[in-house]
């Protein structure tokens, strides 16, 4: 595999579950499971898993807490060499609580005076932390959390842009965050702040819904809450995406259609700027035909898979070209939601078994 290094900057998280998919009101008082989980840092994980090189940068306590993420990190193959260990602040949690059929999942955050939210981007020394890095990946979560956090996103992601390193951003619109303006609309501020970060961007992000929060781009005759989406209308959002951002080579929109809880429709479309050509994947023929996700085992960090797998594809010579790159993209994300905690574990050689057909899940013997 190609020598290409992809880092995440970002905030990660100590993640509080109950087991299985009792609620907090079943589980409480009594055990809760803990795992970390945050955009940028999954992605670096499943980078990892896949193959490829992976580098974590990010602020966090020096605490046991903080060490004990950096080893579990550094142990899957990432490096965690210039995560930015202070005295200031605390490590952020979130609460994720697994729905059922009719009964959604629900996320509870808990990340005031987190480090990443206090510290200034001059706390950071960017030209060591962006050493040996080919590609910066960034989501609209950590600049969500503190004026401090969309300054660092924002300075990183020019001096990568200075450093001609490649940038992607995940615009990841989170409607519980924002809130660090008071009297500005959360989307407003996410809109404001977002054109700032992803006018550096080569490659944009987003789930069915991100365009429309962030930006006001919607695809027509979708009803998200519904699960009804028009596919073919995310080409017409790319294709906004792109004419409001012209340096952007491409735009990946996932798409998960939400039958219940347990299952969702999934799927992906790529879309090359300079083309004008929308890519779907899974196909089935010519037509798009999405993956059918019953059981769902853990559905936080779809998202973040899917970038994974398409950065990894975009940077691996056999995988690069769009049509492959979509489908190694879906069928990384389809696998992640077999995992338990935000880490997608599933390998390139996984990927592209299910790439060829093989979704049965009989025993590898």
């Amino acid at each position: 595999m190609k020598k290409f290094c992809i880092a995440g900057f970002g905030e990660v998280m100590l993640r509080l579950c109950p087991q299985g998919k009792l609620s907090f009101a079943q589980s409480l008082p009594g055990n809760l499971t803990a795992t970390f989980g945050g955009g940028e840092a999954n992605v670096c994980a499943s980078v990892a898993m896949l193959g490829g090189n992976s580098k974590y940068l990010t602020a966090l306590p020096d605490n046991p807490i903080a060490q004990a993420f950096a080893a579990q990190l550094r142990s899957i193959g990432t490096d965690v060499s210039s995560i930015l260990f202070s005295k200031a602040g605390r490590m952020g949690v979130y609460y994720a609580e697994h729905g059922s059929n009719m009964r959604g999942s629900n996320v509870l955050y808990d990340r005031e005076f987190s480090t990443i939210s206090l510290l200034s981007p001059e706390a950071y020394d960017f030209p060591a932390m962006l050493n040996g890095v080919t590609h910066l990946h960034l989501t609209g979560i950590t600049a969500s959390l503190s004026k401090n956090a969309f300054e660092t996103t924002l300075a990183i992601a020019a001096k990568a842009a200075g450093m001609k390193i490649t940038i992607s951003v995940d615009l990841n619109y989170r409607k519980k965050l924002w809130n660090w303006e008071q009297g500005t609309d959360k989307k407003a501020l996410a809109g404001r702040c977002m054109k700032q970060i992803v006018s550096f961007a080569d490659i944009i992000i987003g789930n069915e819904e991100d365009a429309q929060d962030v930006f006001g781009i919607s695809a027509k005759d979708t009803v998200i809450d519904a699960g009804q989406l028009n596919v073919s209308g995310y080409k017409d959002v790319a294709s906004q995406l792109a004419v409001k951002f012209p340096q952007a080579k491409y735009v990946a929109i996932t798409l998960r259609e939400s039958i219940s809880a347990d299952h969702n429709n999934w799927g992906g479309m790529l879309y090359d700027c300079a083309s004008k050509q929308a890519y779907f994947a899974p196909m089935n023929g010519d037509e798009y035909e999405p993956y059918h996700i019953g059981n769902i085992v853990d559905r936080f960090g779809g998202g973040d898979s899917f970038c994974a797998g398409l950065l990894v594809a975009l940077n691996t010579p056999e995988l690069a070209e769009s049509s492959k790159a979509i489908r190694f993209a879906v069928a990384a994300s389809a696998l992640k939601h077999t995992y338990h905690g935000d880490y997608n574990y599933a390998t390139r050689e996984d990927v592209e078994r299910l790439m060829k057909g093989s979704a049965s899940g009989r025993v590898q013997r």
